[in-house]
């Protein structure tokens, strides 16, 4: 039978989908995690500010992985947006503005009624022999990494004081046979949770469920102030769906899996204790991020106790590589339809199109395709641009073009800023604004006038062309033909 989007509900029906597209490519050669697997990615489809030579290629399928007999791995199912398109019934230059909507039509998660899928195999860390390591085969990105990492977990926490539920995707590496450390990003909710939690001398309830439906994953990278705390990013994946994301309740603890997971990894983030995340290597490195650089291992990372792991039967591990062009669209396409949505409703229709370009990981870097109708709105695109950074507060350049530019075209973008900009007069500069811990420049390292890290300049390139020079600007116009009749 040939699928849909509409028929997607798990990560299964999701890769079906891509195989019948030629969006999966799969392969019975044993893959070993350490290291192997996402270097050979690398080359295959990683994308993204990966190290070159790289390449954007299908997603991918490893059916047989070293010292996990019976496990398999996905990777790069977000790593176009062709693919993400096509998996939530759009087209990739509309993604921005599906999920815009979505937002305006929550559907709220609900209990699956019965067994849940993510439950079919049962293994509890208080059994002889329990190790999270040997259980779940989370790959290492590169030989350096801190560890084997969970890239594609959905940690799921609620508030202790008033039951608010949250879910988010964070590194996690595995430390021991039952030991989890979970890295925050700085303001990340269910890190607000943790923190009541230890002030109250608890444990903070946690589940991390692994392969799920792409719908799922883009909306939990909702950030604020579109998606508040008391947010419920479920509610968006039920929107882009049509229908109530399905939960079920963990068995060992006081917490929330997602029911069709893959895998489900439950446990408690423990009050007052800490972890080097390099305990294992020692070497001042976690794994790569986003930007393209190796994290910094943070020396105080939060730990999690696993009391229990759940799978499906012949399970699934969904991974990513952390620079890949995955996590440009991950990260990507909620920020630009979080900055589509705040303009658009402070100055409509003037904003054509958003681009979270993929040399900024989909965090650092906007394309605002900005429409001039009259003079009046001279001046309004630059408005725009700090309405961007309102939107989505991580975010460091904003490019701003014309709407005969293409912005999800980076040529043509770098086409408008070397014909329609002038440095000195066209740059706006927005310095000492909290950005992201995680550029580099961001750092007293970087320059000691930087106060703290994280801390940096933004910026704005205003590539339009003014609008009483629009005739001046004009592109060559060329006779519309249909090329198909001279192509065989």
């Amino acid at each position: 039978m040939s699928l849909t989007a509409a028929d997607i509900t798990d990560l299964r029906t999701a890769l079906k989908l891509l195989d019948q597209h030629g969006e999966l490519a799969q392969t019975d050669v044993e893959a070993d995690p350490v290291a192997e697997l996402c270097g050979a990615y690398r080359h295959i489809g990683a994308g993204g500010t990966v190290a070159r030579p790289t390449r954007i290629g299908p997603a991918m399928l490893f059916n047989k992985v070293k010292r996990h007999p019976g496990a398999r791995v996905a990777i790069g199912v977000l790593s176009s947006r062709k693919r993400a398109a096509l998996l939530l019934g759009t087209e990739p230059e509309r993604l921005g503005w599906h999920l815009m909507d979505a937002l305006q039509h929550l559907i709220q998660p609900t209990a699956i009624k019965g067994i849940a899928p993510c439950q079919e195999a049962v293994h509890r860390a208080d059994e002889p022999g329990f190790d999270l390591r040997r259980l779940v085969p989370a790959p290492t990105n590169t030989p350096e990494d801190a560890g084997p990492y969970v890239t594609m977990g959905l940690l799921y926490g609620k508030d202790p004081e008033n039951g608010d539920e949250d879910v988010t995707i964070h590194r996690m590496c595995l430390q021991g046979p039952d030991t989890l450390s979970v890295w925050f990003s700085p303001g990340r909710h269910i890190d607000v949770f943790r923190a009541k939690a230890e002030a109250a001398g608890k444990p903070l309830p946690v589940s991390v469920s692994i392969g799920l439906d792409p719908a799922i994953y883009l909306g939990a990278c909702f950030e604020p102030p579109m998606t508040p705390i008391g947010f419920n990013e479920l509610a968006i994946a039920g929107a882009l769906r049509g229908r109530a994301v399905e939960q079920c309740a963990c068995l060992t603890v006081d917490a929330k899996a997602l029911a069709w997971a893959e895998y489900v990894i439950e446990g408690e983030i423990l009050p007052n204790v800490r972890i080097a995340e390099d305990a294992q290597s020692g070497n001042g490195k976690a794994m790569p991020e986003f930007p393209g650089y190796c994290g910094p291992s943070d020396p105080q990372t939060p730990v999690m106790r696993v009391t229990a792991v759940t799978h499906r039967l012949h399970p699934i591990m969904q991974t990513t590589i952390g620079p890949s062009e995955e996590h440009v669209n991950l990260a990507g396409i909620p920020t630009e339809a979080s900055i589509l949505g705040l303009v658009e409703r402070a100055m409509p229709g003037r904003v054509r199109n958003v681009y979270a370009a993929s040399c900024g990981g989909g965090k650092f870097m906007a394309v605002l395709q900005f429409r001039k109708a009259t003079i009046a709105d001279e001046g309004r695109q630059r408005q725009a641009a700090l309405l961007a950074f309102s939107a989505f507060p991580e975010l460091k350049h904003v490019f701003l073009v014309d709407d005969d530019v293409d912005p999800f075209d980076m040529s043509d973008v770098l086409w408008a800023m070397t014909t329609r900009y002038q440095g000195n007069f066209d740059t706006v500069f927005l310095p000492g604004v909290r950005g992201h811990v995680l550029d580099p420049t961001q750092s007293p390292l970087y320059d000691a006038r930087i106060p703290a890290r994280g801390v940096g300049c933004k910026a704005i390139f205003d590539c339009t062309v003014p609008f009483d020079q629009k005739e001046r600007f004009q592109r060559a116009p060329f006779m519309e033909v249909d090329p198909g009749k001279f192509l065989i």
